[in-house]
């Protein structure tokens, strides 16, 4: 029998579309690179963490002996202090004599400046001291015994001038007498005698003067002249000893910032040579202003050099600078404080068997504050 068809026809078939490439992608993909950013995250934010850790110090720190002590900073120097050598005259060095490391005793020459501008002088002013001392060997010597005839043989000729215009003024006044001769050639004779005597009395004059031989006064002003030369002479001489520079104290060189053919003297304050007697070295302890109080000098104290804070050295007092100062020596610690006053007190380090100090070095101090002080620390 055959088939009766439906009024009503079958729905439609949906069309499955087949997933592309970029579906994957969005579906597989994507889930994937979120997860993989969501591990990272966890993984940065985990590493990146504040990790509080205690890790040793390379280097043990220094560490106080005493229960109660108070800490300051020390600076090495030499028993003498740091002494900076200069040149008092400005000049150019010609020739050092010692060199870093040098022992030097009083008077030792340390370097020469140029001196032959007062070499010269020096020569010129001896000369003059010699000129003068001629002069008053001269006076001290008058009368020459060779002058004193020239002037008797002066004095004989007035003398016979002084005969031959008297015998000439005879016969003109009796020629006068006798009207033969003018009044005028009398005058003029009587002139003439006039001069012939005044002419003898200063002959015997120089000839007096001559036998009476120099001058007290003129002797007393060549030597006032001979004296004045020579302390010129000696004033150079003393200029040219000041351009050696010498050592004061015994001591040894520590620094030498001089070099021949350098020009000294300016500025004048200028360290040339650094110089201290390291026999026995000193410790410059800056003690701050607030612990003044806790201060006692009868208290012990020992020293820790950096680079070598396991080696201790004791220290012994001896004696307090009563200045409070400004800080100057820093330690270059961050949490130091540098806008305060320090009381500076001095002790001697004798180091013995233990490894040398040198100037200069710094050294933290360790002073014993459990003791009570005992009043004020005196100098």
């Amino acid at each position: 029998m055959a088939a009766v068809p439906s009024e009503v026809s079958d729905p439609p078939r949906r069309r499955i579309r087949r997933r592309s490439f970029a579906d994957i992608l969005t579906q597989v993909g994507l889930p994937i690179v979120a997860l993989s950013l969501l591990g990272f995250a966890c993984w940065y934010v985990w590493t990146t963490r504040r990790v509080t850790s205690n890790p040793p110090p390379p280097i043990e720190p220094a560490h106080s002996p005493f229960a109660d002590a108070l800490a300051a900073s020390g600076l090495v120097e030499p028993q003498t202090e740091n002494i900076a050598v200069g040149s008092a005259t400005a000049g150019v060095v010609v020739q050092v004599l010692v060199k870093v490391g040098d022992s030097v005793e009083p008077g030792t020459p340390l370097f020469r400046l140029d001196d032959r501008q007062l070499r010269a002088d020096l020569a010129v002013r001896r000369s003059v001291v010699s000129q003068a001392k001629s002069e008053l060997v001269r006076l001290e010597a008058e009368p020459r015994k060779e002058k004193i005839p020239v002037l008797a043989a002066q004095v004989n000729e007035a003398q016979a001038t002084v005969l031959r215009e008297a015998d000439s003024l005879r016969r003109a006044e009796e020629t006068f007498a006798r009207k033969v001769t003018t009044e005028q050639d009398l005058i003029a004779r009587r002139e003439a005698y006039a001069g012939a005597e005044a002419n003898l009395e200063r002959t015997q004059a120089d000839l007096a003067l001559l036998q009476a031989g120099s001058w007290e006064y003129d002797r007393d002003v060549t030597r006032t002249a001979i004296a004045k030369a020579e302390a010129e002479v000696a004033k150079i001489e003393t200029d040219l000893d000041r351009l050696i520079v010498r050592a004061q104290v015994a001591s040894r060189i520590l620094q030498l910032n001089v070099r021949p053919g350098e020009f000294v003297g300016a500025p004048p304050g200028q360290p040339l040579v650094i110089l201290g007697d390291v026999e026995r070295l000193h410790v410059r302890v800056d003690i701050d202003e607030y612990d003044i109080a806790r201060f006692n000098p009868a208290a012990k104290a020992s020293a820790v050099p950096r680079g070598s804070l396991q080696t201790r050295y004791p220290l012994e007092f001896v004696r307090v600078e009563p200045f409070v100062v400004p800080k100057k020596s820093l330690t270059g610690e961050t949490t130091e404080r540098v806008d305060t006053r320090v009381l500076q007190v001095i002790y001697v380090c004798e180091p013995s068997e233990l490894p040398p100090l040198y100037v200069g070095q710094q050294v933290e101090v360790y002073i014993d504050a459990t003791q009570p002080t005992s009043g004020q620390a005196t100098p």
